[in-house]
């Protein structure tokens, strides 16, 4: 098929580039013109583990194509795809300025055109309920008919997206006609040839199901975080709670694993975006409330632990950090609990030396020269007050202890994440804090 991916963000470099390796033709558009330089030279300009083999695979068999053109695009294209951002407002809803001006644009070189070709323009893009007849009333403004506007969720992990899409546990496809399913359906069999289900509905039903499901994930780590602390109250382990709740099949194991909070590009946007469309129609999820207070609060769990530990007095300390970005195996910063901790611990002046394996170049943007960059684990830790760990990146879960000890005043570790054992720590001879579990060496 002739494919156009409006957008070459997170979602729609991973999208296009994975749909090209399913051998149709498709065209990537955007109007950042650096962004652009890099993709056509050849360069991926975020990381993602699995993409850039496709990426440069599908860019030799010339099924990939960067460009500004989106005149080019649209005309060329049965399915065209929004893959836009939709940034949180000021009033915690989503921002639709840029699927709104697209929509206006496609609907001018339409009009322009007098192309008689159906065409189906997707919103892949996090949208609230609603936007698709949004889209589909601008289009028709522009007296456009032989079209339909569909939604289709992506449910791409940081991390493992180039996974999650050419093996997806479900394919959304949310659209009003029988033409439009059909050819939906085609683009996205060869996926789902292990049986995973598509999940045909309308497009209020496929935007709505992308906020509950991420909204629902983004409960099941607060609901954890809130027992993790109960645990450390009650003198309990929370790894103890959460392997038994876990083995409950009603519950499963996923997602239940307590630390700083959530952060990334998703869970916390779009938390807010459904309070804020809940309350617009009348319907107020008032939970998910509660899940976003929490969740800001939990950001700063570690810090005052810290800041228990020094007696209130942590000016002029030096922390090592191991991890910046908000989850492993991405460079992604965005809403990281990390910003939250290093900017409080700054503020109180204490001093930051941070490592992280991808995330040091998007870190710069948010620190500037507040903190010290390093390029490798072991050297940020030399004469630092205690090492945090933020990010559970693998190659922090079995370091060298005998290292860390000789390196750091004192064998002093803040654990975000739990990847260390308590009893190990114990052996050691460290003094170890972590979520939801008995501090030991003190």
């Amino acid at each position: 098929m002739e494919l156009a991916v409006i957008g070459t963000g997170y979602v729609g470099l991973v999208s296009g580039t994975c749909f090209a390796e399913m051998g149709n033709k498709v065209i990537c558009v955007d109007n950042d013109k650096e962004k652009l330089r890099k993709l056509n030279n050849k360069i991926v300009p975020i990381y993602e583990p699995g993409l850039e083999v496709l990426f440069h695979r599908n860019i030799e068999k010339q099924r990939l194509i960067f460009t500004d053109d989106l005149k080019k695009a649209v005309i060329e294209s049965e399915i065209i795809f929004l893959c836009l951002p939709t940034p949180q407002d000021e009033d915690g809803s989503a921002d639709l300025k840029y699927v709104f001006t697209v929509a206006e644009e496609i609907g001018k070189i339409l009009q322009e055109s007098n192309t008689d070709d159906f065409k189906i323009i997707v919103n892949k893009s996090t949208v609230p309920v609603g936007t698709s007849k949004s889209v589909t009333q601008i289009l028709e403004k522009y007296g456009i008919e032989n079209f339909e506007v569909a939604s289709n969720p992506e449910f791409l992990r940081e991390g493992f997206a180039v996974e999650d899409f050419m093996k997806p546990d479900r394919i959304v496809i949310g659209a009003r006609s029988k033409r439009a399913f059909e050819k939906l359906r085609a683009l996205y069999e060869p996926f789902v040839r292990q049986g995973n289900p598509i999940f045909e509905m309308d497009p209020e039903s496929a935007e709505v199901t992308k906020y509950a499901a991420n909204s629902y994930l983004a409960m099941r780590i607060t609901f954890m975080n809130e027992i993790a602390n109960f645990c450390e109250v009650v003198g309990a382990n929370v790894d103890m709670v959460r392997k038994a709740m876990g083995a409950d099949t009603r519950i499963g194991k996923r997602f239940l694993f307590p630390g700083i909070g959530y952060g990334g590009s998703c869970f916390p946007k779009d938390v807010k975006a459904l309070i804020k469309t809940s309350e617009e129609f009348g319907s107020p999820i008032k939970i998910l409330k509660v899940v976003d207070e929490v969740n800001n609060s939990q950001k700063l769990i570690l810090v005052k632990k810290i800041i228990n530990h020094f007696n209130n007095d942590i000016k002029g300390k030096i922390f090592a950090v191991w991890g910046l970005a908000f989850k492993p195996n991405t460079d992604d910063m965005r809403e990281a609990p990390s910003i939250v901790i290093i900017n409080k611990l700054t503020e109180l002046g204490s001093k930051v030396r941070a490592y992280d394996p991808a995330a040091l170049e998007n870190a710069k943007r948010y620190f500037k020269d507040s903190i010290e960059y390093f390029n490798e684990p072991y050297e940020p830790l030399k004469e630092a007050d205690a090492l945090l760990v933020l990010t559970e990146w693998n190659e922090f879960r079995n370091p060298d202890f005998d290292e860390i000890a000789k390196l750091l005043k004192s064998k002093l570790i803040f654990d975000g994440r739990n990847i260390y054992d308590i009893n190990k720590m114990q052996e050691l001879g460290f003094v170890y804090y972590s979520i939801g579990r008995k501090k030991v060496g003190i």
